[in-house]
């Protein structure tokens, strides 16, 4: 019998890590407030997906809306604290309750995907934000395409029912070529 209970305790634990992992991810991601904020301006949207990046390989994107604006172009970050971020640092630094740490500089790869994106819909805007969940506090001044999910919510607001109807006939083809050249991210 003790092999048994060894085993499901293993597995157990497997499951617990797997949860901890999960939501360390989300809250990373932005969590609820980046959630809400997606919810309140993608009339549709495809999470982790992998776009042709027009060089014959693949590109991820972690946030792809549709909206009454066009496309949107998102990589969502929840660091709290005092951020230090220009378009030329190479990396930014997070001075927070958890210390001090630097991560590399999202914009580029952010332009490599609106890029990527671009490709395959030439006839519809498209724009790329980094996104910060609050507690990310830019004191010594703010990237271009830096935004708060507030400031999101506030530029891409869901447009209204009329409005919505006419803008999927004009976008649905584009959208439609969009996820027919998604991938699912490993």
């Amino acid at each position: 019998m003790t092999p048994d209970y060894t085993l499901a305790a293993a597995i157990g634990g497997l499951i617990a890590v797997a949860a901890l992992v999960g939501w360390l991810v989300w809250r990373r991601r932005g969590g609820p407030e980046v959630k809400k904020a997606l919810e309140a301006v993608a009339i549709d949207r495809l999470q982790n997906v992998l776009l042709p990046d027009g060089m014959g390989g693949h590109i991820h994107v972690e946030h792809l809306l549709l909206t009454g604006q066009g496309l949107v172009v998102l990589d969502a970050k929840s660091f709290s604290g005092t951020i230090f971020a220009s378009e030329r640092m190479a990396e930014w630094t997070v001075i927070g309750k958890q210390g001090r740490f630097t991560f590399p500089n999202p914009l580029g790869t952010l332009y490599d995907r609106v890029a990527a994106l671009r490709q395959l819909v030439r006839d519809v805007p498209v724009a790329g934000y980094v996104l910060f969940a609050g507690g990310a506090d830019f004191t010594k001044g703010r990237p271009r395409d830096v935004l708060s999910a507030a400031e999101l919510v506030e530029r891409y607001r869901r447009p209204e029912q009329q409005d919505l109807e006419r803008l999927l006939v004009a976008f649905a083809p584009h959208w439609d070529r969009v996820k027919a050249a998604a991938e699912p991210a490993p």
